[in-house]
């Protein structure tokens, strides 16, 4: 009788460990982002040139990130292991360039290979809708994250940094000499964004949650995202 008693407190143990494992595996979340350098040192410290090239990040599948061109001479965005590059050519004109062999003075990034898929309501239009909607559907999730948006929209003013050469920076007023503005129109286009409740000055500006760099389907626009008047979009958050 003792002997099948022991037994079955051995199967019960193994059982239960098994058990145990499960249930932590069930806790895997998407990898934490990636920060170098900060908002604040560029624009406060003067601070440009590159803390990081883009091409000794080795793992590319699902990375996303961005940031600004070191000596802020254009505007970095990576998308789905792919990186690009956009510098000004004209007050109505940019150039468009992929390519990991560029260094950026700040940058923030992450890898995601899994998404859910959320449906904008049509209220949901600005850059602060954006930043709200966001904020509420990922109250329980880890943070900071990134997230993207797919869709089209009505209007946006994007930019990109065109700091003259051999400018110093003390100040906002004195890293955005040079800064081009750019209007579109009715475009399907990709955002990337980077969430934080806690990264002010490092990675978003001092007033928001979320950076958001906009890159058009055909690949020929891309920047900073100013403002943006969504038409119909999709929302992609990273699975937990």
């Amino acid at each position: 009788m003792i002997k099948y008693i022991i037994i079955g407190f051995l199967v019960f143990g193994i059982f239960g460990c098994n058990s145990n494992l499960k249930k932590d595996n069930s806790n895997h979340t998407y990898h934490d982002i990636q920060i170098v350098g900060a908002m604040k040192n560029v624009m406060w410290k003067g601070e440009l040139q590159g803390t990081i090239n883009l091409d000794t990040i080795s793992n590319r599948t699902g990375l996303y990130g961005l940031g600004p061109e070191s000596y802020l001479t254009g505007e970095i965005l990576i998308n789905n292991g792919q990186s690009y590059v956009s510098r000004v050519t004209s007050d109505s004109t940019m150039t468009v360039k992929k390519t990991f062999d560029v260094s950026a003075p700040f940058l923030v990034y992450t890898h995601v290979t899994e998404w859910n898929e959320i449906a904008l309501t049509s209220n949901i239009k600005t850059i602060q809708d954006i930043e709200n909607f966001v904020d509420e559907k990922t109250v329980n999730s880890k943070r900071p994250f990134a997230f993207k948006l797919i869709g089209k929209i009505s209007e946006a003013t994007i930019h990109i940094q065109n700091l003259p050469e051999g400018t110093k920076v003390s100040s906002p007023k004195e890293a955005h000499q040079g800064q081009t503005d750019y209007q579109l129109k009715n475009e399907e286009v990709t955002i990337i964004g980077f969430f934080s409740t806690e990264h002010k000055g490092i990675f978003t500006h001092h007033d928001s949650n979320i950076h958001l760099h906009l890159i058009t389907k055909d690949e020929s626009k891309m920047g900073h995202v100013d403002e943006v008047n969504i038409e119909e979009m999709k929302l992609f958050l990273p699975v937990k």
